[in-house]
C-alpha cells in the first residue's frame, strides 16, 4: 500500500507545485515579469511537463514498477482462482460504446456549466459549493460506493488505488490538457486558480500524505479525513462566488483525495 500511495501522492505534490507558482505570480504583484502573458506561458509549459509526468507514471504503474500496483490484483486472484473471465463486448463495441458517451456526457457538461449559476441562485446556494462539493459527490458517486465498498472488505490497496488513482488522473492529466486544448484553439486559460482553492489542495494533499506515511490505517485516520472534508465544505457553502466568477477544476481533485 506504501509504494502505490507514495507514487500517488508524488504526483499530486507535482500537480501542487505547477498549479501553486501561477498563482504566486499573481499575488506577486503588478511587475511586468509577473502579468498575465508570463503566467499564461508558464502554464502552459507546465501542462506540457504534468502530461510528461503523467505519461512516465502510466509507464511506471503498467510496465516498470506494476509490482507495486499489483498487490490488490493478486489478492482478488486467489480469492477468485479457477474462474475464466471472458469478455462481455469486444473492442470495437467497447470504443464505440466510450466514443457514443464521451460525447454524451460532453454535450451534458456544456449544459451544466450554463445552467449552474442560475442553480445555485434559485436553490440559495454559492456557486463554488455547488460546483466543488455537491457535483463531485453526484457525479462520483458510484467511485466513491466501489471505494467504500472495497475498504468495507478490508481491500484498502483498492480503496486508494480509486481514490488517489482518480485524483492523480484529474490533476496531473485532465486540467493540463484543457490547458493545452485551449491553448491549440485560442483560449487564454491557464493554471492561476483563487488562493482558497489553491491553499484547500495544498492542505488536503499536506493530511493525506501525513495519514498514508506509515502504510497502516485505523478509525481515527478515517475520522480525521471526513473531519477535514467537513470543514472543507463548510468553508466553500459560506463563500461567494461573484457572478461571472471562474469554477476551478481543481478542486475535483480535492474531493477525489477524500
Amino acid at each position: 500500500m506504501t509504494g502505490q500511495a507514495d507514487a500517488n501522492t508524488l504526483m499530486l505534490l507535482l500537480a501542487l507545485l505547477c498549479q501553486l507558482l501561477p498563482l504566486l505570480f499573481q499575488l506577486a504583484g503588478d511587475a511586468p515579469a509577473f502579468s498575465a502573458a508570463p503566467t499564461l506561458l508558464l502554464s502552459r509549459l507546465s501542462s506540457i511537463m504534468m502530461i510528461l509526468a503523467y505519461v512516465a507514471y502510466i509507464i511506471f504503474q503498467l510496465k516498470t514498477h506494476r509490482q507495486l500496483f499489483e498487490a490488490q490484483e493478486e489478492q482478488g486472484d486467489d480469492d477468485n482462482s479457477g474462474e475464466e473471465e471472458t469478455a462481455v463486448i469486444g473492442f470495437w463495441s467497447g470504443l464505440i460504446w466510450l466514443v457514443g458517451m464521451t460525447l454524451i456526457i460532453a454535450l451534458l457538461s456544456d449544459f451544466l456549466v450554463v445552467t449552474i449559476e442560475a442553480a445555485a441562485a434559485s436553490w440559495g446556494l454559492s456557486v463554488s459549493f455547488l460546483s466543488i462539493i455537491l457535483l463531485p459527490i453526484v457525479g462520483n458517486a458510484a467511485e466513491h460506493a466501489g471505494a467504500v465498498i472495497f475498504a468495507f472488505k478490508n481491500k484498502l490497496d483498492i480503496s486508494l488505488g480509486i481514490a488517489l488513482g482518480s485524483a492523480t488522473q484529474i490533476s496531473m492529466f485532465v486540467i493540463p490538457m484543457c490547458v493545452i486544448i485551449a491553448w491549440m484553439i485560442g483560449i487564454p486559460m491557464d493554471l492561476n486558480f483563487t488562493l482558497v482553492e489553491t491553499s484547500t489542495l495544498a492542505l488536503a494533499i499536506i493530511v493525506v500524505a501525513f495519514s498514508l506515511q506509515d502504510g497502516t490505517s485505523h478509525y481515527l485516520k478515517g475520522l480525521v479525513l471526513l473531519l477535514c472534508y467537513l470543514v472543507i465544505a463548510a468553508c466553500f457553502f459560506v463563500s461567494e462566488t461573484p457572478r461571472g466568477g471562474k469554477i476551478d477544476p481543481i478542486s475535483y481533485p480535492l474531493i477525489s483525495v477524500y
